[in-house]
């Protein structure tokens, strides 16, 4: 796998309007192309407020991430967030004129098709990478994850549930656009039935539904179309970390192992990293300065 790129941006702006999973409000968002070192960033045009994708923006992580600044919110970016990273678009401008981002089917596979429609334009700029250069681990509760020096991006997550459809899975996987297109974008967010009622409760999961969500009950999906993967959701997982990483703003390049982790452990391992000597900001002639101060 090639370590080092050219920074790259869309061709042309690409749009689409839907729910939001968590509010349930109608979305109409536009991915427009942006210069070189500008990152990503999300512009609430109703608000007329500009919000950088990067660690220091996360204002939430209960049952999504939501990335804020003075008040002004944009909840559940992480499968958007995967899906830019997977293709490596860094540069971009994520217009919306509502509160959240588009759920559409539950994965990432039509923000992916909306990239490759709108195609991808390499920029003159080269895009450093945060190589690990040492191992550091992350353990909160039940969850940890771990990161290992490697050339290229690797990760490996398990899962633990108490549902016999679910149970202890494990996925390994090298991480490019080709596998990430075929084998995580497609996979789909999930949940169990006997959560909904609670969820809603608490003003969640109003714009959720069988046609953006994989719901299982306590004997089986209830979803009359079935799974796309056998496992699923260990692939949905591994997409939510993608997407969550790549909030440290930069490619990793490394070896990752997770096990049992959420969004909130997600951010806090990627802060935590951040703010360690266990990597380097990396182009290919020579290693770099971080170009934010983190605040934890």
């Amino acid at each position: 796998m090639p370590v080092m790129r050219n920074q790259r941006t869309l061709r042309r702006e690409i749009g689409v309007e839907g729910i939001g999973l968590h509010t349930g409000a109608e979305c109409s968002l536009r991915l427009v192309p942006a210069p070189r070192d500008t990152g990503v960033k999300f512009l609430r045009k109703d608000k007329g407020v500009l919000i950088n994708a990067d660690c220091n923006s996360v204002a939430d992580t209960a049952f999504a991430t939501t990335l804020g600044v003075n008040g002004t919110r944009v909840k559940t970016v992480e499968h958007l967030l995967a899906a830019l990273s997977g293709l490596g678009i860094d540069n971009l401008v994520v217009e919306m004129d509502g509160p959240e981002v588009p759920i559409l089917d539950g994965s990432a596979v039509k923000f992916v098709d909306m990239i490759l429609q709108a195609g991808i334009a390499a920029q003159a700029a080269e895009r450093p990478h945060l190589r690990i250069q040492k191992p550091f681990a992350f353990k909160e509760g039940n969850a940890e994850i771990y990161a290992l020096p490697h050339e290229g991006f690797h990760i490996t997550y398990q899962t633990y549930y108490n549902h016999h459809l679910l149970g202890h899975q494990r996925l390994s996987i090298d991480l490019s656009e080709e596998s990430f297109v075929s084998e995580l974008a497609p996979a789909r967010t999930f949940g169990f039935l006997k959560d909904v009622e609670h969820l809603r409760a608490r003003g969640l999961a109003k714009g959720g539904s069988l046609e953006n969500a994989i719901i299982l009950s306590e004997t089986g999906v209830l979803n009359g179309s079935g799974l796309r993967f056998e496992d699923e959701f260990i692939r949905h997982k591994v997409l939510d970390l993608i997407g969550d990483l790549s909030l440290i703003g930069f490619p990793v390049m490394g070896r990752i192992f997770a096990a049992r982790t959420g969004h909130t452990t997600n951010l806090k391992f990627a802060k935590a990293l951040v703010a360690s000597d266990c990597w380097e900001l990396a182009s290919a002639s020579a290693p770099l300065e971080f170009p934010y101060t983190l605040s934890i």
